[in-house]
């Protein structure tokens, strides 16, 4: 199975046409078509269902799992190509970093505005997901780093705590109730429309400090990242159990309640056992120990 193919195969798509995959390609559509022909006996499997009359072309439950594998494979071959290509007296490359929203984000920014002042070829590529989304490229290859919180999977990674943690509480809306008080207790929200992080309900952070199973609670919205989360909230949908700093609340219509007792979580960057680090990978975690410890500099 060539690199070559694949890339052809998510030109089209992509593209959801083989003869618009061909023009973006630059290669003809019969010589197209054959590859992917090929591919499809080598496979032994249908991938494509070809369109007729103008109809766009769609994947087979076959080629939407090809799909994903091939992004992975091409995504981690052009890393690879990407590490060889870097010379120590001119670094340049990619560092893929991988987090779920945290304010413990702004230590990696100023270690990476630290690292292009020196090395201006250098970049980054954020990718955002919950912690089951970061760990799994970790192990796929496609992250250098990941921020993790807590203690869960430490086993598989090594790491550096970061001087930061994560503090739980709940968004509400200015005219809630529960905006009146200094800080939320368990028995506060008994009571309340929640609206949850999908990760918390997954591994149930929360149902220690609840006194309650999260399934006994009223939950009516769950959400990945807080963003889209916080219009559920304006809208007087619930009140959200998420994390201190994400949400704008100097407007005043939207404010912040730690919990009580808190809650907090310990942030860690963790990067796969045994992992070789491209040079620009290598200097930026060197970068982030410099501004965690900018004495020893």
């Amino acid at each position: 199975m060539e690199l070559r193919v694949l890339r052809y195969f998510l030109a089209v798509a992509r593209e959801q046409s083989i003869s618009g995959a061909a023009n973006a390609l630059h290669i003809t559509q019969p010589a197209l078509s054959r590859q992917l022909m090929e591919l499809e006996r080598e496979l032994g499997v249908r991938l494509l269902i070809r369109g007729s009359r103008g109809r766009p072309v769609e994947l087979t439950e076959e080629g939407k799992r090809l799909r994903l594998r091939a992004e992975e494979m091409i995504a981690l071959a052009d890393r690879t190509a990407e590490e060889f290509s870097e010379q120590d007296a001119d670094v340049s490359g990619v560092v893929y970093l991988g987090a779920g929203e945290t304010e413990g984000m702004r230590l990696l920014a100023n270690a990476a505005s630290r690292l292009r002042k020196r090395y201006p070829r250098v970049r980054f590529h954020l990718y955002s997901g919950i912690a089951e989304d970061v760990t799994e490229r970790l192990d796929q290859g496609l992250l250098d780093f990941g921020v993790l919180v807590g203690e869960s999977a430490l086993q598989k990674y090594d790491y550096l705590s970061l001087p930061a943690s994560d503090v739980w509480g709940v968004l509400v809306r200015a005219d809630d109730p529960l905006a009146k008080k200094e800080c939320v207790r368990p028995k506060d929200l008994w009571s309340e429309t929640l609206i949850v992080s999908r990760q918390a309900l997954q591994n149930n952070e929360l149902t220690g400090w609840l006194g309650k199973k999260t399934e006994e609670m009223n939950v009516a919205a769950s959400y990945n990242l807080l963003h889209n989360a916080v219009y559920l909230v304006e809208a007087g949908l619930g009140a959200a159990l998420c994390i201190d700093g994400l949400a704008d609340t100097s407007r005043g219509d939207l404010c912040f309640r730690a919990l009580d007792p808190p809650v907090r979580g310990q942030l860690r960057l963790v990067w796969k056992k045994h992992r070789i680090f491209s040079r620009a990978a290598k200097l930026f975690l060197e970068a982030l120990q410099a501004e965690l410890h900018p004495e020893q500099t």
